[in-house]
């Protein structure tokens, strides 16, 4: 990075830190508040950066950020999209293709996401990438983050990957499986015909999984716009939840949260999981063989 470019990328962060309102990002505003828009300290835990380290940044210093670090502070700061795209070009970094787990994630998305701190909620791509996830999200489905490449969709996992299959109970193992291809199909008939992204990751799938390949040709097609589904948690067994979700306007992205299932102990079993935290819970399941954080 040039000096130029350094000393653009903290004007900008700058800019727009100052913009918004703690509110904005379900922080109090406080009383003795004297700075508009965000503290230096805020932006940095929204984004999971270092104080010291986004300091630099902005005074026009410090290392080159990596992709990820910008993908944070883009949601962090509620960056619109094009936005995003020129913090990437300040940091010389390239410009990640829509869909992947650097994807832009639609802001008011992430506003409700953000709103949802009692039910465990995450944004998803059509792909079934995850972007983002909520605390109670990464203890109850693991932590998402670390995947990248074909492996980053957890669809591409569940056809390729028997550790991707723990998550639920054997019996609901073809259920999920036929879901799934009608969901992938649903989203490949809603993109462009030659939308390279899709069509590599169905011709992949079709080469590498006999499964995958019988459903693709059963030509089944329905969105999973809600689901009753029972999951297994490393720490404390089988839970029986209510997956809704919502679409944004394109369908290239949708917030998923759960609620309990109604007749089952799950209200108690998620209060559990909020008390037992996500500490304890990653432990367990990197005890249990997960690996969430393999890089692709």
């Amino acid at each position: 990075m040039s000096a130029a470019k350094y000393a653009e990328l903290g004007t900008f962060l700058r800019s727009r830190r100052e913009r918004i309102r703690p509110a904005d990002v379900g922080l109090p505003a406080g009383p003795r508040r004297r700075v508009p828009g965000l503290r230096r300290e805020e932006v940095a835990q929204l984004a999971g950066a270092s104080v010291d380290y986004y300091n630099e940044l902005e005074r026009g210093a410090g290392s080159q950020p990596s992709e990820q670090m910008i993908a944070s502070l883009a949601r962090a700061l509620r960056l619109s999209a094009d936005e995003r795209d020129y913090l990437y070009r300040l940091a010389d970094r390239p410009v990640p293709v829509q869909g992947g787990p650097a994807s832009h994630v639609h802001p008011g998305m992430l506003d409700l996401l953000e709103r949802m701190s009692s039910t465990p909620a995450q944004v998803i791509t059509d792909l079934h990438v995850t972007l983002v996830q909520n605390p109670l999200a990464v203890a109850l489905l693991g932590d998402q983050s670390g995947y990248r490449g074909p492996r980053a969709s957890f669809v591409h996992r569940w056809f390729t990957e028997p550790e991707a299959r723990k998550l639920y109970p054997e019996a609901d193992h073809a259920y999920q499986s036929r879901s799934f291809v009608a969901d992938l199909r649903a989203a490949a008939a809603r993109r462009d015909a030659k939308d390279a992204e899709v069509g590599s990751m169905i011709r992949t799938l079709r080469g590498v999984s006999p499964e995958f390949a019988a459903l693709w040709a059963d030509h089944e097609v329905a969105f999973r716009r809600e689901d009753r589904k029972r999951l297994v948690h490393p720490v404390i067994g089988l839970i029986e939840v209510n997956c809704l979700n919502l679409f944004s306007e394109d369908g290239r992205q949708r917030l998923l949260w759960f609620t309990p299932a109604v007749g089952t102990d799950s209200a108690g079993l998620l209060e559990l999981l909020a008390v037992l935290g996500t500490q304890e819970v990653s432990a367990a399941t990197r005890t249990a063989g997960s690996s969430p954080r393999r890089q692709g």
